[in-house]
């Protein structure tokens, strides 16, 4: 596992790498393991300087993200609701007209049955009557059941609705905060981001393609490291007195055996620091 080491990298100004540094070259043999190391710690220095401005804003713009999301969810709940209503509110409806005509029905057999010339014609409405008085009753049973489902659905709307005020408060103050910090650090991000883009040029497309490897696994984003107190400056790993010797002689590019990191010795780190305060 890779140590966090937060104060590896000071803070500094942003790096003015001279072409007598790192020259543009026509073929990799051109550019030194020298060269090739300053053009990498100085690439590290501008990515951190990235690095800490995004950990400034923190978690802030996935809050913003989950709120919203949750809003919207909270909104076609109470949507959803709101339907279910209108649609028991319609089946009330078409209940009591079903009611009224049963009723009317009801007084005209009644009216009838004054009328009736034998038993059978007087039992069949009374049969009728039996039948739509049962559906009265029924229609009846089933506004009572819509209705207690109606209040049951409005005390939801109505707590959904409590919930999305809040939510939408939270995000408008998330919100807020997150402009705020964006348009604090904005224009440096992106001045950052510029020089990052402009230094990665001076750096072969393999070595590149490493050092972002090793800078996505690193947890503290540290892809090259500075040999300090005769260790590693990002595992903190001791490193081996002949091993100290190939890093200061710059002859090849030298890792961390233990975790993998570039390592460099105190002339790179001191020229690049040297040009970043220019």
């Amino acid at each position: 596992m890779v140590k966090k080491n937060d104060n590896m990298v000071p803070e500094q100004s942003e790096p003015q790498i001279k072409k007598s540094q790192v020259p543009p070259a026509e073929s990799e043999a051109e550019v030194t393991v020298e060269q090739k190391l300053i053009a990498l710690y100085s690439l590290q220095l501008i990515d951190s300087k990235i690095d800490r401005i995004r950990i400034v804003r923190g978690e802030l713009p996935l809050e913003v993200q989950d709120l919203e999301d949750e809003i919207i969810g909270l909104e076609t709940r109470i949507s959803n609701y709101n339907e279910e209503i209108a649609e028991l509110k319609s089946q009330i409806l078409e209940k009591k007209n079903t009611i009224t005509e049963a009723q009317s029905l009801i007084k005209k057999y009644e009216e009838q049955q004054m009328n009736v010339r034998n038993n059978r014609e007087y039992d069949s409405l009374s049969k009728e009557i039996e039948f739509q008085t049962l559906d009265i009753q029924l229609s009846e049973k089933r506004i009572k059941e819509y209705t207690a489902t109606i209040t049951i659905k409005e005390e939801e709307v109505e707590k959904a609705n409590l919930n999305l005020a809040d939510l939408q408060k939270d995000l408008e103050l998330k919100k807020s905060e997150l402009d705020t910090i964006v348009a604090e650090t904005e224009k440096d991000e992106q001045d950052l981001e510029n020089k990052s883009i402009e230094q990665q040029r001076f750096i072969e497309d393999r070595l590149l393609l490493a050092y972002k490897r090793i800078r996505k696994n690193a947890r503290n984003g540290l892809a090259v490291c500075k040999v300090e107190r005769d260790a590693c400056g990002g595992c903190f790993n001791k490193i081996p007195p002949q091993r100290q010797l190939d890093i200061r002689i710059h002859k090849k590019i030298i890792v961390c055996e233990y975790c993998g990191r570039i390592l460099v010795d105190d002339m790179i780190t001191d020229t690049v620091d040297a040009s970043f305060n220019k």
